[in-house]
């Protein structure tokens, strides 16, 4: 019932600003694999609801937080996103693995693809990167025109 009610919100607020809900993301560039955001959110939503982990989505959003990175074993570059639905998910990018996303502030558009973690916020989104050993599907993050995994 959530997941319905936040696909018609974010539904009525693409029909009342103009918008199509299968436009490729400003500044993700035309190559970007992520589905309308409609759809997108909606995964996002039913993870949410369902207290997933372990759930390889894809997503695009606005950055509106930066975060320090973790420095607790592997270095992560961490940022929240907000979903055109309104729900936040903290993104956890190993810095260590895959090349630091440049240049990202406040109010910019990303694309990402990665593991879904539920937590109480949100959720939260790892394996950002390409896995070294090839034993993980890849993920990525899309920013700027550029692909960081």
């Amino acid at each position: 019932m959530l997941a319905v009610a936040i696909v018609a919100v974010c539904l009525l607020g693409a029909a009342q600003s103009g918008c199509s809900a299968t436009t490729t993301p400003t500044g993700v560039g035309s190559d970007s694999q992520v589905k309308s955001a409609a759809e997108a959110d909606d995964r996002f939503a039913r993870a949410f609801a369902e207290r997933a982990v372990d759930r390889e989505l894809e997503g695009v959003g606005t950055v509106s937080k930066l975060l320090t990175d973790d420095t607790d074993g592997a270095e992560h570059q961490r940022f929240i996103v907000r979903l055109d639905s309104g729900q936040t998910v903290l993104v956890t990018h190993n810095v260590d693995v895959a090349p630091r996303v440049r240049g990202l502030g406040v109010g910019d558009t990303v694309a990402f693809k990665g593991e879904y973690v539920w937590n109480a916020q949100g959720g939260l989104m790892h394996w950002t990167h390409h896995d070294p050993s090839g034993s993980h599907i890849a993920g990525w993050i899309k920013h700027d025109g550029r692909t960081y995994q």
